[in-house]
């Protein structure tokens, strides 16, 4: 599958890895940095997704989205994420991942970009958890931090784990290298990180702020992660 994330804003907050490791599948464990774990919540705007290469779905390609997404390592020491919800705004998206085990969420969506201040806002249409909210910004820095080790470690990250019938499934992605800038937060009115099991959390100022310009991407074939590599 191929896709393009452009206008990425990226919040993350601390958390202990003992809250963490009851939210990853069966299999893996909570990758730290600097002895915290740490979950991320995620606005971007999805540009042509397609299945096969270059080959961009019209309409449903296209869409915001959100995300609250936690990371992870296996037994094998694949680093990769792993996501507690996804909000989009095209509930054809929505049902067709779903049927895969792909937590995304139908909601009601709209970024606002004036060229320096950039939001995202979304409220969840449906169940689980309808009615949550959540609104955030940030105005884009100058200062790069593609260099920075924290930075690299939250998103640089090749690929994600995830479930299916019991089973630990890794899903590599790969891209260009990061074009990463540092962001001012200008608001966080945040609700998903909560209903995604980690309460109280995004109520306090973020740790970590970026922002990046965009990247085109790739997801290849999942692959199982073998019986005896299971922690």
């Amino acid at each position: 599958m191929d896709q393009r994330w452009e206008r990425l804003v990226f919040l993350h907050w601390r958390v202990s890895s003992r809250l963490v490791a009851p939210l990853l599948p069966k299999g893996c464990s909570p990758d730290e940095f600097d002895g915290s774990s740490w979950v991320g919540l995620i606005g971007f705007h999805m540009v042509g997704a397609g299945f096969g290469y270059r080959r961009p779905i019209p309409y449903f390609g296209t869409f915001p989205e959100i995300n609250v997404r936690l990371y992870s390592v296996d037994a094998d020491g694949r680093r990769g994420v792993v996501f507690r919800s996804l909000e989009a705004s095209r509930l054809a998206v929505v049902l067709g991942t779903n049927l895969a085990g792909v937590p995304y969420r139908w909601g009601s969506m709209a970024i606002e970009d004036d060229r320096s201040a950039i939001s995202y806002r979304s409220t969840r249409l449906a169940p689980p958890h309808r009615g949550v909210t959540t609104d955030f910004g940030v105005v884009r820095g100058s200062r790069d931090m593609s260099d920075d080790a924290l930075a690299r470690f939250l998103t640089a990250r090749w690929g994600l784990h995830t479930s299916l019938a019991g089973r630990l499934l890794y899903v590599p992605n790969v891209h260009r290298r990061w074009q990463l800038v540092d962001a001012e937060v200008t608001h966080c009115r945040d609700q998903l990180v909560g209903a995604a099991g980690l309460p109280n959390v995004s109520n306090r100022p973020p740790d970590s702020v970026l922002y990046a310009p965009g990247v085109s991407t790739q997801f290849g074939w999942p692959h199982a992660v073998r019986a005896t590599d299971q922690l």
